[in-house]
């Protein structure tokens, strides 16, 4: 994997930059529509490539329970398997730890104040568990949310399935603090993370040294390009520390300055302690001038439009967001105008597109009625087209930001 900046802005720390990888570029600032289990729900490979995205980003720990690693290796990898040619980004299992942990037990998710759903503690109460997790330093015991058999991640084991599954852009695997943790417990998430980070970067010499003795091997022996393909794999470290600004500092400076491919700012941003974008802009100012300038950050798991434009004046070059997407099954279309839940019987009658703005095949093609009816009628039709058009609105929102970029508007 390679970087490159190719414009920085007059006007803030906003850059443009291009991330070479074995399955294409990707033009930063970009933003990755989330494909958990190897697919953006309701919608084809096809379909994301036609909304014009270059990369999107599955999940390490959901794979890995299904259909297993090892399975998406014999059939080629991902991007085989999900026939997808574009980048490939796979996080760690990490987020994990939080979510079916402290998640659970803390009724909370990493922003608080938009946690709502309560689809989580109902997987615990199905268990008769308080939490899946068991945080160790070895690494994380888990119990499946899906049938509770037992599981087991560690900073080796996430990168050995990381590596098998194929992805273009890895993450360390780490311990994500929650945002109702005191400092003490956050510093102890925050050094863990630290310490794993460095097992982390160590699996994957290992793995790439290995890699690199087949190939140089007589030829009369096999190869094997998809094991040397590892050598080209992003690595990224991630940066913890929660809310506390020393520890924030602690964690850039260390994680900044290891041998990483490229940096996730990770943690909480909740209002438990403060406005959430306050403390996102926040969060930002401490952590950001303490990074490598020539390699690519990702913002993980944020991405409401009203953050990336802070977000990219930092100098954020990534993200991801279920939240476009899981709009889009709840009713709500992100149009030029806002919001709008398109379930409510006002739009019944209702000739106009989504968005008179929008050029998507959605609002070129359908009314708002026939979305409303849809909705109303419980068909999966209408997730779909409202799937198709939220993440085409965010492709285009994120294109105009790199246009303003370009013009030092930004």
């Amino acid at each position: 994997m390679k970087f490159e900046i190719t414009k920085k802005s007059k006007k803030s720390e906003a850059r443009l930059g291009i991330i070479e990888t074995a399955h294409g570029e990707l033009h930063t600032p970009a933003f990755f529509p989330v494909a958990t289990k190897a697919t953006i729900k309701t919608l084809t490979s096809q379909d994301i490539k036609e909304i014009g995205f270059e990369g999107i980003l599955a999940n390490t720990y959901h794979l890995h329970l299904q259909p297993g690693e090892k399975t998406i290796k014999k059939m080629g990898g991902l991007h085989k398997f999900m026939n997808w040619n574009g980048v490939v980004a796979t996080d760690s299992g990490g987020f994990q730890v939080f979510s079916l942990g402290a998640g659970i037990t803390h009724k909370t998710s990493k922003i608080p104040a938009n946690s709502k759903t309560k689809s989580v503690p109902k997987l615990a109460d199905r268990h008769g568990l308080t939490h899946f997790v068991k945080i160790a330093e070895e690494g994380v015991y888990f119990k499946s949310h899906l049938d509770g058999s037992p599981q087991f991640l560690s900073p080796e084991s996430s990168i050995k399935i990381q590596q098998d599954l194929g992805a273009d852009i890895i993450f360390a695997f780490d311990q994500p603090s929650s945002p109702l943790d005191n400092l003490e417990k956050t510093k102890e998430a925050m050094e863990r993370t630290h310490r794993w980070a460095t097992r982390c970067l160590q699996q994957r010499e290992l793995k790439v040294q290995s890699a690199k003795l087949k190939v140089s091997e007589p030829a009369s022996a096999p190869r094997q390009a998809q094991g040397y393909g590892v050598a080209k794999q992003g690595l990224f470290g991630i940066v913890q520390g929660g809310k506390y600004e020393k520890l924030r500092k602690q964690s850039a400076k260390f994680i900044g300055a290891m041998n990483f491919n490229g940096f996730g700012i990770g943690g909480s941003f909740g209002s438990s302690y403060g406005d959430s974008k306050t403390n996102l802009i926040k969060v930002l100012s401490w952590v950001m001038p303490l990074l490598p300038q020539e390699k690519p950050r990702h913002l993980l798991g944020i991405g409401h439009l009203d953050d990336l434009i802070p977000a990219i004046k930092a100098g954020v070059d990534l993200f991801d967001c279920v939240y476009p997407t899981r709009m889009a099954r709840h009713n709500v279309a992100i149009t030029s105008l806002g919001n709008i839940d398109i379930s409510k019987t006002i739009f019944s009658q209702d000739k106009k597109p989504l968005d008179p703005k929008c050029n998507c095949p959605t609002c070129q093609n359908y009314t708002k009625a026939y979305l409303c009816h849809l909705f109303k009628a419980g068909e999966t039709t209408g997730q779909r087209l409202l799937t198709y058009h939220n993440l085409w609105f965010f492709k285009q929102f994120v294109d105009s930001i790199r246009q303003k970029i370009e013009s030092n508007k930004i």
